[in-house]
C-alpha cells in the first residue's frame, strides 16, 4: 500500500507542512520508515530533531490502517526545501550518468566511516544468510518480501525488518535504531537479502554502518561510494563463497 510522508517544519519563523515522499510499502513500522527515510536523506541528524511521528487523516488502508504519517520536526531542525527538491529530482531522474551526477545524487554532509574499531571474522560471513532465514518467517511463506538485518561483530542477529521494497526495509531497520538514539551504528553490519544499490549503500553510510553484506550484487555506483567512504562491501554471498568489493581490511581470519 502507498505511504505518504509529510513533514511539519519551521521556515522563516512559521510552521509549514509539506508532502515529502510517497512510497509503496508493506504496512507496519511506518514511524520507523519515516524516521529512517529522513535520516538517510540528511534531513535529520539525531532523534532530538524529531518531536513526533503520527498517523494523520482517516484510516484508509486495506486493513484499516493509515497511509499518511506526519513528522513534526523540532523548532531547531531547519530544512532548505529548494535543496531537498533538487536532490529528489536528481535521484529520481538522473540514473547512472557519470561522475558529476554521482555527486548530485549524494546526500550532503556524509563522512567516511572510521577505519578503526569494527572487525568481522571471514568464517562468520557464510553464516549470515542462514541466521537471517531462520527469522524471516514472512519471506518463507510468501517469497515476496525483502529483508534487512543488523548483526553485531560476533555475528549475532540484533534486528530485522521486512518490506515489499528493499529501500523501505532498510529505512525501517535504520529508523528504529535512529529513534532509539543508537546511530551511528559503528559496531554493526547491515545484511541485505537482495542487491546493493547506490541508494542502499548510501543509507548504510548515513546510519554509520561500517560493513554491508548482501546475497545479490552491488551496483557500480554502490562500489564507488563504498570505496570513497571506507565501507566494507560484500556481495554474491553463496554458501561459503562471496566477493569483497571494498574494505577487505575489516575482515579477520583466512581470506576466501
Amino acid at each position: 500500500e502507498p505511504l505518504e510522508i509529510r513533514v511539519d517544519f519551521v521556515a522563516n519563523g512559521e510552521r509549514s507542512v509539506r508532502s515529502l515522499s510517497i512510497t509503496m510499502r508493506t504496512p507496519g513500522h511506518d514511524e520507523e520508515l519515516a524516521a529512517g527515510f529522513l535520516m538517510s536523506e540528511g534531513l535529520v541528524r539525531s532523534a532530538r530533531d524529531i518531536e513526533s511521528i503520527r498517523p494523520c487523516g482517516p484510516a484508509s488502508g486495506a486493513h484499516g490502517g493509515n497511509n499518511v504519517v506526519k513528522v513534526r520536526l523540532a523548532d531547531h531542525a531547519t530544512i532548505s526545501w529548494p535543496n531537498v527538491e533538487r536532490h529528489f529530482y536528481a535521484t529520481s531522474s538522473c540514473g547512472v550518468c557519470g561522475k558529476a551526477s554521482l555527486e548530485a545524487l549524494e546526500v550532503p554532509g556524509l563522512c567516511p566511516i572510521p577505519r578503526d574499531g569494527f572487525r568481522f571474522a571471514v568464517e562468520a560471513v557464510a553464516m549470515l544468510s542462514a541466521r537471517l532465514r531462520a527469522q524471516q518467517s514472512v519471506f518463507e511463506e510468501t517469497g515476496g518480501l525483502h529483508a534487512a538485518a543488523l548483526f553485531n561483530s560476533a555475528g549475532e542477529l540484533l534486528s530485522i525488518r521486512e518490506d515489499v521494497g528493499r529501500h523501505n526495509a532498510v529505512d525501517k531497520l535504520l529508523g528504529a535504531q535512529f529513534l532509539q538514539g543508537q546511530t551511528p551504528l559503528a559496531s554493526n553490519l547491515l545484511f541485505l537479502s537482495g542487491r546493493i544499490s547506490f541508494e542502499l549503500a548510501q543509507k548504510a553510510l548515513a546510519g554509520g554502518v561500517p560493513m554491508v553484506v548482501a546475497v545479490g550484487a552491488p551496483s557500480s555506483l554502490a562500489i564507488e561510494l563504498a570505496k570513497r567512504f571506507d565501507i566494507t562491501l560484500i556481495g554474491f554471498l553463496r554458501g561459503e563463497r562471496f566477493n569483497v568489493y571494498s574494505g577487505e581490511w575489516r575482515l579477520t581470519g583466512e581470506t576466501v
